[in-house]
């Protein structure tokens, strides 16, 4: 009985736990497009979604995702494949809110009903001033080797000096 009772709380922390953003907000639709016909029942889809760096002031990233229909992606059980793309620019002055370690996390999506997630990491390429993201999905047992970068240079915008990422990387 007690077995039972523990087995229970893990799977709701997981569960919960793999909830979506680091960040405060979700990330932002742009768009879905149809990709498969389904009769009676969702479409898949492919969905384009917007969040902006919580650390990173001044920097946004676009990611792709495929989203399941039919009846699994209807009632939200389906999960989903690995295939993301990512794109990430500046879009004003870079302003860095505080150190960060090399791949640390800055999104977090649920991409099953317990055991996968999506990711975005971001790191400094300390040599040429550039933000990298990583975007990745991985599951509790196995993880995927399907992943996408994009780096964002730090430039000068208006008057406005870009900051070094190297001075907030942590050891």
């Amino acid at each position: 009985m007690r077995f039972c009772t523990v087995a229970a709380l893990v799977l709701t922390s997981l569960i919960l736990g793999t909830g979506s953003a680091l960040a405060s907000d979700e990330p932002d639709l742009i768009f879905k497009k149809s990709t498969v016909w389904k009769f009676l029942t969702p479409d898949h889809k492919l969905a384009t979604y917007a969040i902006d760096d919580p650390l990173v002031e001044g920097v946004s990233c676009h990611f792709t995702v495929p989203e399941k229909g039919g009846v699994s992606g209807w009632l939200g059980v389906a999960e989903e494949v690995s295939d993301v793309s990512l794109a990430c620019r500046q879009v004003g002055p870079v302003t860095i809110k505080e150190k960060f370690e090399q791949g640390e996390e800055m999104f977090r999506q649920r991409r099953s009903l317990v055991f996968k997630k999506m990711q975005i990491v971001r790191g400094c390429d300390e040599k040429r001033n550039v933000l990298v993201y990583l975007v990745y999905s991985d599951k509790l047992i196995e993880g995927s080797p399907k992943n996408s970068t994009s780096t964002v240079p730090l430039m000068p915008w208006g008057d406005k000096a870009p900051p070094k990422c190297a001075d907030y990387v942590t050891d």
